[in-house]
């Protein structure tokens, strides 16, 4: 069952599904502190390369199919044009002012 990105729990996560399903960079790059920093499958990656290559120039897509840790660990289906769909996790650390700092994300 999915969850409908606009009942996630906490808001910066739902922003950031919300800014990657409608392929929106400008807003995702809004989303995110300064310094913010990123790792795929356990290993950090360069986050401007990476949302380039895996979100945006792919056209990546986030359903949502459980939340936990009050919103900021997603298990979701993410699809893009380079590697189909797979089930992945993503975890997100969210500082006080509401950006994300880091995100993790990697196959579940």
């Amino acid at each position: 069952m999915t969850i409908q990105t606009a009942k996630l729990s906490d808001p910066s996560v739902r922003a950031f599904v919300t800014a990657v399903n409608a392929h929106d960079r400008e807003g995702f790059l809004s989303l995110l502190a300064p310094g913010a920093t990123m790792a795929d499958d356990g290993s950090d990656r360069d986050l401007d390369e990476w949302i380039d290559r895996e979100i945006f120039s792919s056209h990546g897509h986030m359903e949502v199919d459980n939340e936990s840790h009050g919103g900021r660990a997603l298990v979701a289906r993410y699809r893009n044009d380079t590697w189909g769909e797979m089930r992945t996790t993503w975890s997100f650390t969210v500082e006080d002012d509401g950006r994300i700092s880091r995100f993790e994300t990697g196959q579940a």
